[in-house]
């Protein structure tokens, strides 16, 4: 006889499942007009929906629109605004998931991107299967987040922060904090894991889908962006940095 509690839970991971299967809209915002027609025919025949704008300031307009779009592509060098300056002024009221494309070799654009609240990054030229990869991880942990990972799953209360995983909220003493997908799905991995070590190398995996690789700073980045809105509505440290290893979310001020 199978368990109510077992079986709400199979519902809830085939309803995650299943998300992946549905169609997705995805919101390409590059100036490049040869790029974007190939992206757009690429992406409908793997059976995503694709609305493009070829500048910074006509692809925020439909950011914020009103329109829902899973995933944002987002380059960074575009006339009239850059994408830096479009994922700045987005964040300020949406969490759409942002993968950024990024054209130069070194890592400021990357780091800059992260920092701004981009949910990962792909450097140019890049593999068609890889960006697909990418943005079945990105929606796939917003769909996981979204759910809750499972429509039973408990809001966490730890040293003050309030976490709900049904509501995809979360609160330091009552201080509302708006968070990416990535970062609310690192904070609860956190959570779920308080005062134990969590590794980059399974922040990777589990939240960013991919192996972590040498020089990486992207879960440094999120992590730093995580604290800086914790910090901001508490007066002790909630996330302690085990160095050469990962994170640890404390159970009270240490």
């Amino acid at each position: 006889m199978v368990e109510s509690s077992d079986m709400d839970q199979a519902v809830s991971e085939l309803k995650i499942m299943s998300s992946d299967y549905q169609l997705q809209s995805v919101l390409v915002i590059d100036d490049d007009i040869e790029l974007t027609d190939m992206l757009s025919t690429y992406l409908n025949s793997m059976g995503y929906k694709v609305k493009v704008c070829n500048d910074g300031e006509a692809g925020l307009a439909e950011a914020v629109s009103g329109h829902h779009y899973d995933l944002i592509l987002l380059d960074v060098m575009m006339p009239k605004m850059d994408g830096f300056d479009v994922l700045k002024k987005l964040r300020a009221s949406h969490t759409t998931p942002v993968l950024m494309l990024t054209a130069r070799g070194d890592d400021y654009d990357r780091i800059l991107g992260l920092e701004m609240g981009a949910d990962d990054y792909l450097p140019k030229p890049f593999n068609h299967r890889e960006l697909v990869a990418r943005i079945k991880a990105i929606v796939r942990r917003h769909n996981i987040a979204s759910l809750g990972g499972g429509a039973i799953e408990q809001d966490l209360v730890i040293n003050g922060i309030f976490l709900s995983p049904s509501s995809q909220s979360a609160k330091v003493d009552e201080t509302e904090l708006t968070l990416t997908t990535t970062e609310f799905s690192i904070l609860r991995l956190l959570m779920l894991n308080a005062a134990k070590r969590v590794t980059k190398e399974e922040i990777s995996l589990k939240i960013l889908g991919k192996p972590l690789q040498a020089f990486d700073r992207s879960i440094d980045m999120h992590v730093s962006n995580l604290r800086k809105k914790i910090a901001g509505a508490a007066h002790d440290e909630k996330i302690k940095t085990i160095r050469g290893v990962g994170y640890m979310l404390l159970l009270n001020k240490e």
